[in-house]
């Protein structure tokens, strides 16, 4: 056999290998937005004010990879996962909540947290492995009306930016801020910080699809993120010596969304 004519086989063989491989899965994109809440050194843990007050919005594009829709032999992997990858988007204006502002007489401490204010920006990047347990991925496809729960986990790499600062004046003067954020803290001349970074996220999240037509679906979702960092927040009191400040920041999105599906 003529070298070019096996080349040129070997080259035929390998392009429709890939090709069959790839005939097994299928694609969907889709959009999301709805509040996030951050929860952080701003405010009282557990205040119902700081929950609602410290909320912000989140926006995002995700896309699905569906190892069922094009694919006629089934498992249990292929029914029931899916792997998600998403491009997301949240902003949160900061300030503090609870007791501590509220407190009467009013004094320094309570004005010095009432007139700090921060913003925080964080720009996600990652994949969930999406599990749906109740409803085969096949079965759902073809049921117009169908509901089917599912739960989620996986990872994000995220570029964040806090900006903070007081209507007192300079953050710097213990006239302006708290002792227990003017000390030095993980690396930073005081426990208070307006920085950009890059930090990893832990991701999980519960939520539901709804069919509507043959070709896209509505989704609601609940999803909480760790975060590797306490600087999402641009607060970040020394944990050696403020025994409280014991958990990284962490975020969660309510998200309602809208999936279609890619012709294959």
């Amino acid at each position: 056999m003529p070298k070019h004519l096996f080349i040129t086989l070997f080259a035929l063989f390998g392009i429709s290998t890939a090709a069959t491989a790839q005939s097994d899965l299928a694609y969907e994109i889709g959009i999301y937005a709805g509040p996030v809440t951050l929860q952080s050194d701003f405010g009282q843990r557990h205040d119902v004010d700081t929950n609602v007050g410290n909320s912000g919005f989140g926006i995002g594009i995700m896309h699905f990879i569906n190892f069922s829709a094009a694919n006629n032999r089934e498992s249990f992997f292929t029914e029931h996962f899916k792997v998600r990858s998403d491009l997301s988007f949240s902003r949160t204006n900061l300030k503090h909540y609870g007791d501590w502002v509220d407190r009467k007489p009013d004094g320094l401490f309570a004005q010095q947290l009432k007139a700090v204010r921060a913003t925080s920006t964080v720009v996600g990047l990652g994949a969930q492995l999406e599990f749906s347990p109740f409803m085969k991925i096949h079965d759902f496809e073809n049921t117009i009306g169908g509901f089917s729960p599912y739960f989620a986990a996986g990872f994000q790499v995220n570029y964040y930016s806090a900006k903070i600062s007081s209507h007192l004046g300079n953050l710097s003067l213990p006239t302006v801020t708290p002792v227990k954020f003017l000390t030095p803290s993980d690396g930073r001349a005081h426990g208070f910080s307006s920085e950009n970074g890059v930090a990893l996220s832990a991701t999980g999240a519960v939520g539901f699809h709804y069919k509507i037509t043959t070709m896209s679906d509505l989704m609601f979702e609940t999803r909480f993120q760790m975060f590797s960092s306490d600087w999402i927040d641009g607060l970040n009191p020394n944990k050696d010596i403020y025994k409280e400040n014991k958990s990284n920041d962490w975020q969660v999105w309510f998200n309602f969304g809208y999936i279609y599906y890619l012709e294959f």
